[in-house]
C-alpha cells in the first residue's frame, strides 16, 4: 500500500470512528497509541488529525495533545438552524423537478423503524434526495457533511431505544408528509411539515442533551 493511500486510510478510519461516536466526543486521541495501533510512524496520525481539525472533529488541547470535539448546545442549536435554512431552499426549488424526479420519492416511503442504524442510514438517504432534486451540488455536498454531524448528534443525545423507535415512526410520517407535499408541487406545504418535523427533532435532541456529561 502507498504512503498517500495509507493516510488516506487512517484518516476515513479515524473520521469514522468519530462520526459515529466509538471515539466519544472529549476524548483524547494519542497520537502513540494510534501509530501503535496502525502500525505506522506518527507522521501519518499527525496528517489525519490535521485534516480531522480542520473539519471541526478534532481540537488541540494546550499541553495535553488532541481530543475530539466536544458537542455543546450551542453547537447543536447552530446545526439545527443550518439544516432548517438549507432544507427550506432546497423544497422550494425541488418542486420544480421532474414528474419523475418526484415519483422517484416514493421509495423513501417505508423505511424499518426498528432499526437504529438502519433508519439512519435511510434518514441520511432521504434528506440528501430532497436536495438533489434541486440539481444544485454544492447544496447536495453541504447537506452531506451536515447530515454525518447530524447523525453523530443524535448518537450523543439519544437517551433511550424506546425514545428513539417512537421518534424513527414519526419521522417516517413526517417524510411521507413531505413526499405527499412535494409531489403536489406545494412548497409551502412541504416546507412546513419539514418546520414541524425538525422541531420534533430539535425537541428531542436538546432534552437528551440536557442529560448527558460529555457536553460541553
Amino acid at each position: 500500500m502507498t504512503d498517500n493511500l495509507m493516510r488516506h486510510k487512517i484518516f476515513r478510519a479515524l473520521r469514522q470512528e468519530i462520526l459515529a461516536c466509538n471515539i466519544r466526543p472529549g476524548e483524547e486521541v494519542r497520537e502513540f497509541e494510534l501509530a501503535q495501533r496502525f502500525g505506522v510512524s506518527k507522521s501519518p496520525i499527525r496528517d489525519a488529525l490535521q485534516k480531522l481539525e480542520f473539519e471541526g472533529l478534532v481540537e488541540i488541547v494546550p499541553r495535553k495533545g488532541h481530543r475530539v470535539t466536544p458537542i455543546s448546545v450551542s453547537d447543536a442549536e447552530d446545526m439545527l438552524d443550518l439544516r432548517q435554512i438549507l432544507e427550506s431552499g432546497a423544497l422550494r426549488h425541488a418542486v420544480k423537478a421532474s414528474e419523475q424526479a418526484l415519483s422517484s420519492l416514493d421509495v423513501l416511503r417505508e423505511a424499518d423503524t426498528d432499526d437504529l442504524d438502519g433508519f439512519s442510514e435511510y434518514n441520511r438517504r432521504f434528506h440528501l434526495r430532497l436536495c438533489e432534486l434541486t440539481g444544485n451540488r454544492r447544496l447536495s455536498d453541504t447537506m452531506a457533511r451536515l447530515m454525518e454531524n447530524y447523525d453523530r448528534l443524535c448518537v450523543v443525545s439519544l437517551t433511550s431505544l424506546r425514545d428513539v423507535t417512537g421518534g424513527m415512526s414519526t419521522a417516517l410520517e413526517d417524510h411521507n408528509a413531505i413526499i405527499d407535499a412535494l409531489q403536489s408541487r406545494n412548497a409551502a406545504a412541504a416546507i412546513r411539515a419539514s418546520a414541524r418535523h425538525l422541531k420534533k427533532s430539535r425537541g428531542q435532541i436538546m432534552r437528551g442533551l440536557e442529560s448527558r456529561s460529555i457536553i460541553a
